[in-house]
């Protein structure tokens, strides 16, 4: 049911063994994992549907008991995220504080996504989604916070970007600019990201790169409906005019509001995730005006099929 959606997006799935910082999250950077995708992908397709999967490094979001063996806790700067992280072996820990990314280490993730992008073409996927939000890896250079390098990858707006421009370059020159999205979330302070005063500067800086590259599509996070800061309106319009792509609004949306803001132009596609959780056939009902049932958040990243396919 959830394929009748013009477009689904996997929840974030890491493109290396560093990157698989919470307990239980899915990767895709080796054969067996191609194996596994192909399963989804194809159950997708056959029901008319279209699959990106989103790759997210978490960085400094993690903790050695979620990782397998040998894997590295890697960020920009040694810089813990403050407070604790869930594992399933120790219960809530503190997150520990990362190790500092070399040259060797950046240039290894950056060519770890062009890979991981391009097993997400064998395994069937119609192209793939950078997670530069949320305080994952790719947001964790562009933000002061977790940034605090004075080398070419920090400081100055155009080092801070230079990540992120460099995983869409590589991407990009893996799989075709036709099938690579952004997500981005301005202004936001998840996993202890903090709003600077070049912030504007600098996401029209990584917008005009990423025009550049092509890019399909930005999908812009907005968490301000859960009481997160709201990402600043004159921003979002100037990143709507800027961008040559599609424009993905999330956040908060019912379909009043998503027929609003898609008929005001505001962007092209809306995204929608705890709806369509706990209503798999939220596309039917939606279209029928059928009341939606409401999401059980005492399941959301839990293991087992209760909230996520009992519904």
């Amino acid at each position: 049911m959830r394929a009748e959606a013009g477009l689904i997006i996997t929840e974030g799935t890491s493109p290396s063994p560093n990157g698989l910082g919470y307990a239980r999250i899915p990767g895709l950077f080796n054969n067996e994992q191609v194996q596994g995708w192909r399963r989804v992908t194809e159950g997708v397709h056959q029901a008319g549907g279209k699959l990106f999967v989103q790759l997210m490094h978490t960085g400094r979001v993690s903790h050695p008991a979620n990782m397998p063996v040998g894997a590295s806790i890697l960020a920009p700067s040694a810089v813990a995220v403050p407070g604790e992280i869930w594992t399933d072996a120790e219960g809530m820990q503190p997150h520990p504080v990362p190790r500092e990314m070399s040259e060797t280490d950046i240039a290894q993730s950056i060519d770890e996504y062009a890979a991981s992008a391009k097993l997400a073409i064998q395994a069937g996927f119609d192209g793939v989604e950078l997670h530069g939000a949320n305080g994952y890896l790719i947001d964790q250079f562009l933000n002061t916070a977790s940034n605090q390098r004075n080398d070419r990858w920090g400081g100055s707006v155009d080092n801070r970007i230079r990540f992120a421009v460099e995983v869409a370059r590589a991407t990009v020159a893996a799989i075709g600019a036709d099938r690579v999205g952004m997500r981005i979330s301005p202004y936001g302070v998840f996993n202890a990201q903090v709003p600077d005063t070049a912030m504007d500067e600098l996401y029209l800086r990584l917008i005009d790169e990423l025009n550049a590259l092509g890019l399909l599509y930005i999908h812009i996070v907005d968490h301000s409906a859960m009481g997160a800061p709201e990402v600043s309106p004159a921003l979002k319009a100037k990143i709507r005019a800027a961008f040559k792509g599609q424009y993905i609004l999330s956040g908060g949306y019912d379909l009043a509001r998503a027929n609003a803001d898609i008929e005001a132009q505001r962007g092209d596609l809306v995204a929608f995730g705890r709806q369509f959780i706990s209503n798999p056939d939220l596309v039917a009902k939606l279209k029928s005006g059928q009341d939606l049932v409401a999401p059980d958040f005492e399941t959301f990243y839990t293991p087992g099929e209760k909230g996520y396919t009992d519904y």
